[in-house]
């Protein structure tokens, strides 16, 4: 299968690193030249699970280096430039493309889809843990289920084909028929994990191994959980467990915020605790906890 990961930093080297590694076709495609360059002088760097090894696998740093339509594009942009990097490889994407997004937060479906249209678009979520080590050089950190389900429309055999594909390159993955409860069962666990990490600078296990993070935590998850009742929206977990747990799993991992914040670049605090916050609003719902953590990062931000 041909294969282009649009956004290739920690998660995206991971996935397209072990599909390449088993078989697939697949291209790394990332704005950062020097993570792109690294990659295709050496192979890409990854340690952590399944071992310290190199993958033979083409990166580009634009999709205008790529000709032919893919059969799959994997989207792990950061949300806010969701749009224009789908934009960007409009062309390669054909008629009988399928676009999936593993992104956090809520919102990206939607804004590929009024590019693309929504049949073919693929939602899902991943436990999986990812940290970038340097240009190049990527550390799975942390293993865990993916889950995918069409955006709009039945499971096919595409869909069934692609959670395969995944299974097979050693990223374990499930289809279901519940999108909108797949989409918020993950941003409970963003929610809870990562702005939290950010502003206090730990990785995820600190939030549960010390009592005023694990309230925190709590909190700010017991407001969103407030939310989808308000929405009928059904979750899969008990959110506030179920976030505990991805903690502990990953727990030597750093969030994708905390990342983010360390490199000094803009994270998606306005599609995850920001886009609680907007719910709560709409829906005349407090979000004290999410709001104070929304302020917590953009202040963070405005001192880059």
């Amino acid at each position: 299968m041909k294969i282009a990961v649009l956004g290739s930093g920690a998660m995206g080297s991971v996935f397209g690193g072990l599909l390449a590694e088993h078989g697939q076709d697949v291209v790394l495609i990332d704005t950062w030249k020097e993570h792109i360059n690294a990659i295709n002088k050496n192979g890409l760097h990854l340690e952590g699970i399944g071992g310290d090894r190199f993958i033979n696998v083409k990166g580009v740093s634009s999709a205008d280096e790529i000709k032919d339509h893919v059969d799959l594009v994997i989207v792990f942009v950061k949300s806010p430039f969701t749009e224009s990097a789908v934009k960007g490889a409009s062309h390669i994407i054909g008629e009988n493309t399928m676009i999936m997004t593993l992104q956090n937060g809520l919102g990206n479906a939607e804004k590929i889809a009024e590019i693309t249209g929504s049949s073919r678009i693929i939602v899902g979520i991943t436990n999986n843990g990812a940290t970038l080590i340097e240009p190049g050089h990527v550390r799975h950190a942390g293993s865990g289920e993916t889950v995918i389900s069409p955006f709009d429309g039945e499971v096919s055999h595409r869909i069934n084909e692609i959670a395969q594909i995944l299974t097979e390159a050693g990223l374990p993955t499930k289809v279901s028929d519940e999108v909108v409860g797949l989409v918020w069962d993950k941003l409970m666990v963003n929610v809870g994990i990562n702005a939290l990490t950010a502003v206090l600078k730990v990785p995820n296990g600190y939030l549960v191994e010390h009592g005023s993070s694990e309230k925190l935590l709590e909190y700010a998850v017991r407001e969103a959980e407030k939310i989808c009742k308000a929405k009928g929206i059904q979750l899969k977990h008990d959110p506030v467990q179920h976030c505990k747990d991805v903690a502990r799993a990953t727990a030597a991992n750093y969030s994708s915020m905390y990342q983010d914040v360390a490199k000094k670049r803009i994270t998606e605090i306005d599609y995850i605790n920001g886009a609680v916050v907007n719910e709560g609003k709409k829906l005349g719902i407090p979000t004290p906890v999410n709001e104070t953590l929304v302020l917590l990062i953009r202040a963070i931000e405005e001192g880059y």
